[in-house]
């Protein structure tokens, strides 16, 4: 959990809206980053490199689907249309908000 009340309400706010089996709070300590590290090993997500002349250091390479390459769905949203620039795309953030909201709602059903 946190001490901050701010970021526990907005955990809060988000799994309302989201809806996920279960919350999980990171506390990055040692052990945390060994079972994550041990985990990513395990699914080949992470592979391991020469530890004599990298130790610590692992190879991870994006998957090709979580790469956003579409510019055309990129929104720069602020309250001025003028402050995206010229070549921008530009949403209203109220806008903006609502379709998220909407992609959002139930979203992590069935996931942590």
């Amino acid at each position: 959990m946190t001490k901050s009340r701010a970021l526990a309400d907005w955990v809060a706010e988000a799994a309302h809206l989201t809806q996920p089996d279960r919350i999980v709070w990171c506390d990055g300590s040692e052990a945390e980053k060994q079972r994550l590290t041990d985990e990513a090993l395990a699914s080949q997500v992470l592979i391991k490199l020469n530890q004599n002349k990298r130790p610590g250091c692992y190879l991870h390479r994006s998957n090709p689907n979580d790469v956003a390459r579409t510019e055309q769905l990129t929104f720069i949203c602020t309250p001025s249309k003028e402050d995206a620039g010229p070549t921008n795309n530009w949403m209203a953030p109220d806008e903006a908000y609502r379709k998220i909201r909407g992609w959002l709602e139930g979203s992590m059903r069935g996931r942590t």
